[in-house]
C-alpha cells in the first residue's frame, strides 16, 4: 500500500510539506485507541535472535531509524511502531535556529536518493528534552550539534550543552561534526580539533555515575588516510564507536535533473561508498570498535551488504521514505533467515 498508494500521493508535493504532512497523519492514526497495537502487530518482527548488545546496550532489533527525520524527537513513539529497533533525534542544538532558506529538501527520484541543506533546522535541546521526558520504553539516539551562529572554536561548549541536557532522556550520544550543510562544521573533523572537543565530552561523560556510549558520525568523503586518522582518535578517547556513513558533497553518476542543488546526498548512490567506509574501518581497526552503518539502504541485500562489511547495526533514512516500513520487517525477517 504504501509504494502503490501513499508514496505517489506524497510525492507529488514538496518534500518538507510531505515530511510534515507524513509526521501530523502518523500522530493523528496513532491516537486512535488500538492502531499502534495493529502497526507493530503488521511491522515488527519480535525475535531474541535479533537482539543485538552493543556498546553496552540491548537492542531489540538491529535496524534503526537515522537522525535527520525526527530531528525535535516529535514523533519517536510512532516511529517506533513501524519495526525499528531504535530511533535517533537530531540533530539538536544549544537554541531553537530556523535552518537554511527552503527551498532546502529535494527528491533525485530518477536516482532513488534526496538532497538536503536543511542547516539544522531545531527546536532547541530544551524542547527536545520536554517530549524525551515522555518516552515510553524507545531505545533513542541523541544526535547533537552546534548552532550555525556559534564559531568552531567555541563549538565545543555547544555539545556539552547538548551531552548536559539530554544525558537522562537518551541511550547515546551522535556527535555531528559532518554534516555539510552547517558553514564550516567539517572543519571540525580534523585530527586536532575533533580530538579535543570528543576528550572535553568524555571527560565530561566520566563525571557522571554512569557514562553513556558516545559515537562519533563521519562523512562518507574522508579520504582514507582521514579514516585512519579517525580510527586512532576512536582509539584515543576510548568513544563507543563511529556512525558511517552522513550524506555526500559528491555528485557522481547522477542523472536526476535536480543533481546540481547544494547540499548533502543521501538515498541509493550512496550505497557503494558507505559500505566501503564501514569495510575500511572495520578491517584497519581489527574490529576495534562498533560501527553503525547507514547509506543507501534501499533492500535487503543493501543491509545485509553493510552488516557484512562490518557493521554491528544500521540505519535507514532516504531507504526509509522510498521503500515504507515493509523494509524494516524484510530487513529482520531476512536475518532470521
Amino acid at each position: 500500500m504504501y509504494k502503490s498508494v501513499i508514496r505517489p500521493y506524497l510525492f507529488k508535493k514538496d518534500p518538507e510539506q510531505a515530511h510534515y504532512l507524513t509526521f501530523n497523519w502518523l500522530k493523528k492514526v496513532s491516537a486512535i485507541p488500538g492502531v499502534p497495537a495493529m502497526l507493530r502487530a503488521k511491522f515488527l518482527v519480535e525475535d531474541p535472535r535479533l537482539e543485538r548488545e552493543v556498546f553496552g546496550i540491548k537492542f531489540k532489533n538491529p535496524v534503526g531509524l537515522a537522525a535527520g527525520l525526527d530531528k525535535d524527537a516529535n514523533a519517536f513513539q510512532e516511529l517506533s511502531n513501524l519495526g525499528f529497533g531504535f530511533i535517533e533525534i537530531g540533530t539538536i542544538t544549544p537554541k531553537p535556529q530556523d535552518g537554511n532558506p527552503k527551498k532546502r529538501l529535494f527528491r533525485l527520484i530518477e536516482d532513488s536518493g534526496i538532497i538536503n541543506r536543511m542547516g539544522f533546522n531545531n527546536g532547541g535541546v530544551e524542547a527536545a528534552v520536554k517530549r524525551l521526558q515522555k518516552n515510553k520504553n524507545v531505545l533513542i539516539g541523541g544526535n547533537i550539534g552546534k548552532n550555525k551562529i556559534t564559531p568552531n572554536e567555541d563549538a565545543v561548549n555547544d555539545y556539552l550543552i547538548c551531552f548536559d541536557a539530554l544525558f537522562d532522556v537518551v541511550d547515546y550520544f551522535v556527535v555531528n561534526v559532518s554534516s555539510p550543510n552547517t558553514p564550516n562544521l567539517r572543519a571540525l573533523q580534523d585530527k586536532e580539533p575533533l580530538m579535543h572537543l570528543l576528550q572535553t565530552l568524555q571527560n565530561k561523560n566520566f563525571t557522571k555515575a554512569k557514562a553513556k556510549p558516545i559515537l562519533l558520525k563521519i562523512a562518507p568523503d574522508l579520504t582514507n588516510e582521514q579514516l585512519l586518522d579517525i580510527i586512532d582518535i576512536v582509539a584515543t578517547t576510548k568513544i563507543a564507536g563511529v556512525i558511517a556513513t552522513n550524506t555526500t558533497i559528491s555528485r557522481d553518476g547522477l542523472i536526476s535533473k535536480n543533481q546540481s542543488e547544494i547540499g548533502g546526498l543521501s538515498g541509493k548512490p550512496l550505497t557503494k561508498r558507505a559500505t566501503e567506509v564501514i569495510k575500511f574501518l572495520s578491517d584497519n581497526s581489527n574490529k576495534a570498535f562498533p560501527i553503525i552503518g547507514v547509506g543507501g539502504i534501499h533492500s535487503v541485500e543493501d543491509a545485509l551488504e553493510k552488516f557484512e562489511a562490518g557493521a554491528s547495526l544500521i540505519q535507514l533514512y532516504t531507504g526509509f521514505i522510498y521503500e515504507g516500513p515493509q523494509l524494516i520487517k524484510d530487513i529482520n525477517q531476512a536475518l532470521l533467515k
